[in-house]
């Protein structure tokens, strides 16, 4: 299932949803245009690895200084590979405009960078012996994606499901779409629990960390609406 777009109303103009799309792209392309023996070397420092921090006389061997968890920060505008930009971008194009549009451009900004840091301190917390950089912007957009939920749980989300290659579009409300994203995020975490050592190649903790983080910090970022407007009347759960 791949969702196309939502159905619900943005009474703003998206900036900061544009503009971190715009860095998280202009960032993966320009290091496309960097030699392996530069662009390598990036990823490692402004990626966060996870060893790094959980065993710092390794990480001073290996040309690792302490940052003082910038990495944390810095790993949420780096991506992997084409698909891996191009996936998140999506997600926040589709449901970045509408929970910018209820906080508020900066409130949105702080909200987003925050979930971002809590999905990576999680995915930290529970692969704290991984050797290699995690990165990408999926922590962060999780966030987004809870707030969503709790703000638009009838939104129609329409999907395009490829049935025998034909192209079907289906409409769902939020509540199960993203309900089973997260399920799903959960499934594959768990799993790479249980069978240790496993393929896992996602950082799902980081996943969850961020649905997490959303879903306790979102109510903390939304504007106020105006006098007499209740914020139930704009098809949010009252929690």
């Amino acid at each position: 299932m791949i969702p196309i777009r939502d159905t619900a109303p943005c009474n703003t103009r998206p900036v900061i949803t544009w503009g971190l799309i715009a860095v998280c792209t202009s960032i993966f392309v320009g290091m496309q245009f960097l030699p392996y023996e530069v662009s390598n070397p990036l990823i490692t420092r402004f990626g966060m690895v996870p060893l790094r921090y959980s065993n710092p006389e390794w990480a001073s061997r290996v040309g690792l200084p302490f940052d003082a968890y910038l990495s944390f920060l810095t790993n949420q505008f780096l991506h992997g590979s084409w698909f891996h930009l191009i996936i998140n971008m999506w997600f926040l194009w589709i449901f970045g405009d509408n929970v910018e549009d209820r906080m508020g451009h900066l409130s949105f900004l702080a909200f987003y960078l925050l979930c971002g840091l809590v999905a990576t301190a999680l995915q930290w917390y529970f692969d704290p012996y991984l050797a290699i950089p995690v990165v990408g912007a999926s922590g962060p957009i999780a966030g987004v994606l809870a707030a969503y939920f709790f703000l638009y749980p009838m939104a129609r989300i329409i999907l395009w499901v490829p049935i025998f290659f034909l192209p079907v579009v289906v409409h769902v409300p939020a509540i199960a779409f993203l309900g089973l994203w997260v399920i799903y995020q959960l499934n594959e975490a768990t799993t790479s629990i249980l069978f240790e050592g496993g393929a896992a190649k996602m950082a799902w903790w980081a996943h969850l960390g961020g649905f997490i983080a959303g879903f306790l910090l979102y109510r903390f970022f939304l504007k106020k609406p105006p006098h007499g407007i209740k914020m139930e009347d704009s098809g949010s759960f009252k929690i």
